[in-house]
């Protein structure tokens, strides 16, 4: 604890200071209990949230010091390079294609997933639960239980979907049939790719895999896709930078709420969807398309995720860089990817989701935290733009003031603010980009994540949805690799 005086510590030479004599004016540094004691007796006091550098941890805070004098890396100067590529970075959707003869490393045999790596074994009941409809869903499998037989069988090879240049949301699964987004990103020419979003409730990503998820799933492929292939054609490519910019100031955040990122890809595509029909598309079927994307406001997640996923992969591989490039969660494990530490995995154990819940379910029902969607707040938006969206709340839990404070400490782990994604309530401030490994372990401050709640049986579905933090393990892992590569 400091003290200050307002007084003149000097009246004269020789005179005493006059510390005591005078009203005293505290700031406390750390523990509040120290302040409310002074406050009890009317005493002025100022608190300050202090911590330890890495919370006291020796080791981290040698490590960092390691990092920081190290005459092996320029740390600063890559991660300006790793920022700069990730702020000019323009995400553009540029076409529709199919799993197999899209996204790179492909088979028919390949079921791709959230997260990091994981075996069948591993895998939670609602990434099996999408894993047994992804295979019913093939033809490889007839029956709940053959699919179960085939997974265990090791014939089909299970791949993180950020392997492939692709994200998918909640347990992501994507097989070679299913019709894919194609992301471009503009100044730099790296692709990205996700599936087509199936709405809420029952539904392949939280693990359902009923007959209704299937024929929606089947839908999907043979109407809605190739209607939309046909409308973006004619449209030509979507500046999806301008789209996010857009929904940040109509009250989305471009993760959890997604009702005017929905509403103006509606827009974009409803002239080019009408004239279809005059082309020989049976307007019925233009119709049900529609009116899917009108009730279906997660329609946009899954253009959020491909635009942020090839905006942040941008950064790669960048030698001496500790940003952040790549975070997911597979229901098991959750993980990060280091620009400066190349493809390499760190891992903690998934955590559990605080949050609000469908009735009828509570958090004996939940699973742990799970997918790619994560990818969001990588970039920036999500539950680091809250600030954004005070709505959000109603959807994930907390107040409106929750909203803009967790924003605010997102800037207390990121290099950058975004010079085009920009926070009305914060006057148009942008939203932090740049997420730095050592802030991270530096403060002790997580990176703050919404995100949906999966049952945590096979075939049920959502449940609810949430904030949550990271495992800091994963953090800490991460800086001792670098600290280990880049320092003597």
């Amino acid at each position: 604890m400091s003290a200050t005086n307002t007084a003149s510590a000097e009246k004269g030479r020789g005179d005493p200071i006059d510390l005591f004599s005078s009203d005293l004016k505290v700031v406390n540094l750390g523990l509040e209990s120290f302040a409310d004691n002074l406050r009890v007796h009317g005493v002025e006091v100022v608190q300050v949230d202090w911590k330890p550098p890495a919370g006291g941890d020796a080791r981290m805070v040698a490590l960092l010091d390691r990092i920081a004098s190290s005459s092996r890396v320029d740390v600063e100067a890559a991660n300006a390079v790793a920022v700069s590529r990730i702020l000019k970075g323009k995400p553009t959707l540029v076409g529709v294609g199919t799993a197999l003869d899209t996204v790179p490393g492909m088979t028919k045999t390949t079921v791709l997933h959230s997260g990091p790596p994981i075996t069948w074994d591993r895998m939670c009941g609602p990434m099996r639960g999408a894993v047994i409809g992804g295979l019913i869903y093939e033809g490889l499998a007839a029956t709940r239980e053959e699919a179960e037989r085939l997974a265990a069988s090791g014939e089909i090879r299970f791949d993180p979907c950020h392997h492939h240049d692709s994200v998918g949301p909640m347990a992501g699964v994507m097989t070679a049939s299913m019709p894919v987004w194609i992301f471009e990103n503009a100044t730099f020419g790296n692709r990205a790719y996700c599936t087509f979003n199936e709405g809420l409730g029952k539904v392949l990503r939280y693990g359902a895999f009923s007959r209704e998820v299937l024929d929606r799933l089947k839908w999907i492929e043979t109407e809605l896709a190739p209607i939309m292939a046909k409308a973006l054609a004619a449209h030509g490519p979507l500046d999806m930078k301008n789209i996010i910019a857009q929904v940040l100031q109509m009250g989305d955040e471009g993760h959890n709420r997604n009702r005017a990122g929905t509403s103006l890809i509606i827009r974009e595509f409803a002239p080019h969807l009408v004239r279809l029909a005059a082309s020989g598309t049976d307007p019925e079927k233009i119709a049900k398309v529609l009116t899917f994307m009108h009730g279906n406001d997660h329609f946009f997640l899954n253009l959020s995720m491909p635009a942020s996923k090839c905006t942040v992969d941008a950064a790669r591989g960048i030698e001496g860089s500790t940003v952040i490039i790549g975070m997911a969660r597979n229901g098991t494990d959750f993980g990060i990817r280091v620009s400066g530490l190349g493809d390499r995995w760190f891992t903690g154990p998934a955590s559990r989701v605080e949050g609000l819940y469908l009735p009828g379910f509570g958090p004996e029902d939940a699973a742990l935290d799970i997918g790619d969607s994560v990818i969001t707040e990588t970039a920036g938006i999500g539950g680091f733009a809250m600030a954004a969206a005070p709505a959000i709340v109603q959807f994930v839990g907390g107040s409106p003031e929750d909203a803009l404070a967790i924003t605010r400490r997102m800037y207390e782990i990121t290099l950058a603010e975004n010079d085009v994604y920009r926070i009305p309530i914060l006057d148009f401030r942008g939203t932090p980009t740049g997420i730095d490994l050592r802030k991270i372990v530096e403060t002790g401050i997580l990176p703050a994540i919404n995100t949906g709640i999966a049952h945590k049986e096979p075939g049920v579905g959502m449940v609810g949805a949430g904030l949550v933090k990271p495992p800091e393990n994963c953090f800490r892992d991460a800086l001792s690799a670098f600290a280990e590569r880049y320092t003597n």
